[in-house]
């Protein structure tokens, strides 16, 4: 069975990386970019070359779905880079060919807040996509940028969903049926996403779920059973959103970035100022194999469990990490 975690955050260690081969990860997304400038990005990538040349028994850079064939035969994790908010490529629709080129295969169109291209879900008025945010999308489409929309407000998703002419992602989300919080995403917004062939990757952050940390695996199942239901099995996965052995200062830098001198506490309040427990049955990449349990306690045949573990998510990257024409 293929295991791919379409989102992460960590603290990157050969703790972590060794965790991912003991837990049998096949492929993690992880993101390289919240506000880092184009150069400043440049810089994170440098730092995973580092990375792959030394661990190389561990993990390389994915760039196609043949990459996470190989990583399973070879007992690896293939590692694809995404962003989570544009600015790597500042104001410059040529930086979207070129971070193709460099390996990123998902960007955010926003983080929270209003950008270049569309609305953020912390927004009071939510405008849609841009001028630029419609060339922007085309382009990506062209090269094989996958357009994510889990930071972004409602009409903004759902014209991101009409707009491309590729199947975009939500790759770290919930169904806001579940639990309202400001991130989690309307019916209407995952039926879209479904009936387009797009990709829903649950998020195991505790700020998504249910009673949050003591969210149970149980609910967690159920979640996914009745999002199934609206949606379909074929366009649902996994996106953990697991910001594992991060101090709580990169809260900070998450929420902030530079573009406010105080502190905003996101999701939650002041008292929710760092990184909330993880729920006991998710706490690292060695415990995948809970979620799969769960499911098949729930009643999913072993079919629709391999395709929410990540045989969905590598169909997906099979069909849209190339150019267009490709």
């Amino acid at each position: 069975m293929y295991l791919i975690d379409n989102l992460q955050y960590a603290n990157w260690s050969e703790k972590i990386f060794r965790q991912m081969q003991e837990g049998g990860v096949t492929a993690v997304h992880v993101t390289i970019a919240y506000h880092e400038t184009f150069r400043e990005t440049v810089a994170n990538v440098e730092t995973w070359n580092r990375w792959f040349e030394r661990l190389p028994e561990l993990i390389f850079h994915g760039r196609t779905g043949d990459d996470v064939r190989r990583a399973k035969t070879e007992g690896r994790t293939a590692i694809f880079f995404g962003f989570q908010n544009p600015s790597p490529i500042e104001d410059d629709i040529g930086l979207v060919e070129i971070w193709h080129s460099l390996g990123a295969r998902f960007m955010q169109l926003t983080y929270n807040n209003q950008s270049l291209l569309a609305t953020g879900c912390y927004e009071a008025d939510d405008s849609g996509v841009t001028r630029m945010g419609r060339q922007v999308i085309r382009e990506m489409n062209r090269v094989g940028l996958v357009v994510d929309m889990s930071h972004s407000a409602e009409r903004s998703t759902l014209e991101a969903i009409e707009i491309s002419e590729r199947p975009i992602a939500i790759t770290h989300a919930n169904p806001a049926f579940w639990h309202p919080a400001r991130r989690n995403k309307s019916d209407d917004v995952l039926r879209a996403l479904g009936q387009t062939g797009g990709m829903l990757g649950f998020s195991m952050y505790p700020h998504h779920l249910k009673d949050k940390s003591d969210c149970t695996l149980a609910s967690f199942c159920e979640m996914i059973a009745r999002t199934a239901d609206l949606m379909g099995i074929d366009n649902i996965g996994l996106g953990s959103d697991l910001c594992q052995d991060q101090p709580d200062s990169v809260v900070e830098w998450m929420r902030v970035g530079r573009w406010s001198k105080e502190i905003n506490y996101g999701e939650g309040s002041a008292s929710d100022a760092g990184f909330p427990p993880m729920p006991n049955w998710f706490e690292d990449n060695r415990h995948f194999g809970n979620i799969a349990a769960g499911l098949m306690e729930h009643g999913f045949s072993e079919a629709d469990i391999a395709a929410v573990m990540g045989e969905n998510w590598l169909r997906f990257y099979d069909y849209n990490f190339g150019p267009a024409d490709g």
